[in-house]
């Protein structure tokens, strides 16, 4: 039988910055849009060296500060942190001077689209120029793609849970090293809807797994530990709000169902596999409609949870392309998939702007 879950306990404190000085060492980061900060912030207020604050029982969140916590005494010991993944290290670049400004994080799971994001977002706050080719920081890998221009930092994550979350670790580490504060993170992204009418955002009040609960289940050292999956309720009321004024999409609050894969996971009869009948899948979806929840996909559980974990104010904002109670196949054209698809970039540069004061 497997161990009953048990809750999660360990160090976390606020660590020391790491000095990045820029060395060329494996290829210097291309020059940023918008630019940087050109010094080094002032040392971050934070937990004394060996005072530790420790999770209390059941994993809540480390207490929310303005600045990135990072759960891990360890790194306090590294002379020198190497984000393989991103192809940056704070032993070859300067992250204050790099990503010192950044106030707003988009996340989503295809390089193109959060390419197309960061230029999108240019332009609607006035940075940058027409036609202006915005390079990737993460050249040096294949792994994953970030752009930056001004405040705003766009970066892709993949598909599923284990790619955003490697990418968050060394997202999250970066943030910290970068001494940023008063950081949001949005991911923006895609998802099967239920009960809503295709082209529909939703801004996700819980993530919940298959089971319809609001955690996330995770193996550490052979333990299962529980950690909560709830996301910022302000932020999404702020987001409904922008939603209404911009008024040419349905946009609702709702929960997220949180899967393992794309086909059994979320009860699709049209995989290799399928040991069930469309009546128990219905019945399925139903019932998570009746939990509250709106639409599926595969990384809000793990985001959710890391940026609790962290401290990071966080918001998940996925277009739907199908209503699930319907079929299983996308079966929308490409002009009208690219449409729905700007929708949450339209919501969240909204929302930037308003937040900016450029609205």
């Amino acid at each position: 039988a497997r161990p009953a879950p048990v809750p999660e306990r360990g160090a976390c404190r606020s660590l020391p910055g790491a000095q990045g000085v820029n060395r060329a060492r494996g290829g210097a980061v291309p020059p940023l849009a918008g630019g940087g900060s050109t010094g080094r912030p002032a040392a971050r207020p934070g937990t004394p060296s060996g005072s530790p604050r420790f999770l209390p029982s059941g994993g809540s969140r480390c207490s929310r500060e303005n600045f990135i916590h990072l759960c891990n005494p360890h790194l306090e010991k590294m002379k020198e942190d190497i984000l393989y993944h991103f192809a940056l290290g704070t032993g070859t670049h300067d992250f204050p001077a790099l990503f010192g400004d950044v106030k707003f994080v988009c996340v989503g799971g295809s390089p193109s689209r959060m390419k197309a994001f960061i230029a999108y977002i240019a332009k609607e706050l006035g940075l940058g120029s027409p036609g202006c080719d915005y390079p990737n920081i993460c050249a040096g890998t294949d792994r994953y793609a970030m752009y930056k221009v001004g405040p705003v930092l766009s970066v892709s994550h993949g598909m599923g849970i284990p790619s955003i979350s490697i990418m968050l670790h060394e997202l999250i580490k970066l943030l910290y090293h970068a001494k940023c504060s008063d950081i949001t993170i949005i991911r923006i992204g895609t998802s099967g809807g239920i009960g809503l009418e295709p082209g529909s955002v939703v801004i996700t009040r819980q993530s919940v797994d298959a089971t319809f609960k609001p955690q996330l289940e995770q193996v550490v050292l052979g333990k299962t530990v529980i950690r909560s999956t709830n996301l910022d309720e302000q932020l999404a009321k702020e987001l409904m709000q922008c939603s209404k004024e911009i008024g040419q999409f349905n946009t609702v609050i709702g929960n997220t169902m949180c899967t393992l894969d794309f086909y059994e996971g979320q009860g699709r009869l049209d995989g290799a596999i399928c040991l069930y009948d469309e009546e128990e899948k219905l019945q399925y979806l139903k019932n998570a409609y009746e939990c509250g929840v709106r639409n599926i996909e595969m990384e809000s559980s793990v985001f959710a949870a890391m940026c609790n974990l962290s401290g990071v104010k966080a918001a998940v904002v996925c277009v739907t392309l199908l209503n699930r109670l319907e079929g299983d196949q996308i079966t929308s054209s490409h002009d009208v998939l690219v449409e729905y698809q700007q929708r949450p970039q339209k919501l969240v540069g909204y929302f930037i702007k308003k937040s900016l004061g450029k609205v």
